[in-house]
């Protein structure tokens, strides 16, 4: 019988480990945040993305003009990509990252 999910089925021990490790983690670093400014997954998305190579402070910067011009996915996907590369120059490797 064919499989109909692709991902493996995780196991109880390693939910266990996993669960144990998550609380570890939470012992070391209690309030975890993350530095880049974004509103919805699809911004996080993208911030991440440009920050490669690049300060959080600067990413910040750009991300602030990107979102006002182009707040989503659907909005972003009409834009041209030397209009992105001149939004996102700042953070380096903009050829590239606008793709």
């Amino acid at each position: 019988m064919p499989q109909t999910n692709s991902l493996p089925r995780k196991s109880a021990s390693a939910k266990a480990r996993a669960s144990e490790l998550l609380q570890m983690l939470y012992s070391y670093y209690p309030n975890p945040h993350c530095e880049l400014n974004y509103q919805t997954p699809f911004q996080l998305l993208i911030a991440t993305i440009l920050s490669a190579q690049c300060t959080d402070v600067r990413v910040n910067q750009v991300t602030e003009h990107l979102f006002k011009e182009y707040p989503d996915a659907a909005s972003l996907s009409l834009a041209s990509i030397p209009e992105i590369e001149v939004i996102i120059r700042p953070t380096g490797f903009y050829h590239n990252k606008a793709i």
